[in-house]
């Protein structure tokens, strides 16, 4: 079945409840409450619904809706779910851009050969209705299983979201919105074989495009980059959020919308030199996003771009800076 057949249209009009659309003078935003303000970032997010295939078989159905400024969006339909949780790399998916226009309706262009079908938004859910059918498709906000995890008996806490932490455990700690860590920072502490454990939440800014949406980077021993980036609704290329950055795309891409708080778990065994400082074993990692396995025992040839050159010894954790607004919280070290 083609995902096109989900909505078998030419136009999708998504009629919103009595709303004024806000005047988006502003480019980015970086807390959810100015946010909800905004008509595009009330519409943005993932959703679910239920479709028969025409067999009396029921399947799962997807969509992420990413807003690209001034009422532009992108939307991804996926079978069998969202990604990481229905859907895996490989399996159907169909991209289409569509519109907002003046009275609140949301166009999305087909095959010229299909019908017209309305739908409505309302109370978080969308309800797409054809000739014999009607589809509801539920919004939904998923929340990584290791959101808050505290840290175990051993760990080293760097960031707790006290001054404190930000001052004597990194170089540049700044507190910004009252208790979250600024991005371009660098720990004094250095590590070897090590477990991480860090949140991190993107800002809003739908008139970026590509590496300047919501840029940063988490450097594992300051060598080796696992990207951060607003990638919600992308591939998943190894330049994008979970990207080993030119060494490997993620399994599956688990980024979440922006201003959705996030997670990286990583599991990190260093490369091995010999007395004479030649490197004689890779370096591996495994990293959970968003509680979801995009890294799996990885090797490593080479460190990455960005930071330290790859070498013998422990080594920083660095949260690049890149211009864009990324904040930090609860990041906490286990040595191996």
């Amino acid at each position: 079945m083609k995902t096109k057949t989900l909505f078998m249209t030419v136009i999708l009009l998504i009629a919103m409840p009595s709303i004024a659309l806000q005047a988006q003078d502003e480019k980015e935003w970086i807390s959810p409450e100015a946010a909800a303000k905004v008509v595009d970032f009330q519409l943005q997010g993932e959703y679910l619904g239920k479709k028969d295939d025409g067999t009396g078989t029921e399947l799962t159905v997807g969509l992420q809706l990413i807003a690209l400024g001034g009422g532009n969006f992108r939307a991804v339909a996926y079978v069998g779910g969202l990604p990481g949780a229905g859907w895996s790399r490989g399996d159907e998916s169909e991209t289409l851009d569509c519109k907002l226009n003046d009275q609140g309706q949301l166009t999305f262009t087909l095959d010229e050969d299909k019908g017209e079908v309305s739908a409505t938004f309302k109370a978080g859910k969308l309800t797409i209705t054809t000739d014999d059918e009607s589809i509801e498709m539920k919004k939904v906000a998923r929340k990584s299983p290791t959101m808050g995890k505290a840290a175990p008996k051993g760990a080293v806490v760097l960031f707790d979201g006290t001054k404190e932490a930000a001052k004597n455990n990194f170089q540049r700690g700044q507190i910004v919105m009252e208790k979250l860590l600024r991005h371009d920072v660098e720990t004094n502490a250095k590590f070897g074989d090590h477990q991480l454990h860090l949140e991190f939440r993107l800002p809003f800014m739908p008139y970026a495009r590509g590496q300047g949406r919501g840029n940063s980077g988490m450097y594992v021993q300051g060598r080796y980059e696992c990207q951060i980036l607003d990638s919600f609704g992308l591939d998943g290329a190894n330049n994008e959020c979970g990207g080993i950055y030119k060494i490997a795309k993620p399994n599956v891409n688990m980024c979440l919308p922006p201003l959705v708080w996030q997670t990286y778990d990583v599991d990190f065994t260093a490369a091995r030199y010999d007395d004479a400082g030649k490197k004689i074993k890779n370096a591996r990692v495994t990293i959970l996003h968003n509680g979801v396995k995009i890294h799996d025992d990885l090797e490593l040839p080479n460190g990455t771009p960005g930071k330290h050159p790859e070498g013998p010894g422990p080594d920083i954790l660095y949260l690049q800076g890149h211009g864009n607004p990324v904040v930090f919280r609860n990041i906490w070290v286990v040595n191996k």
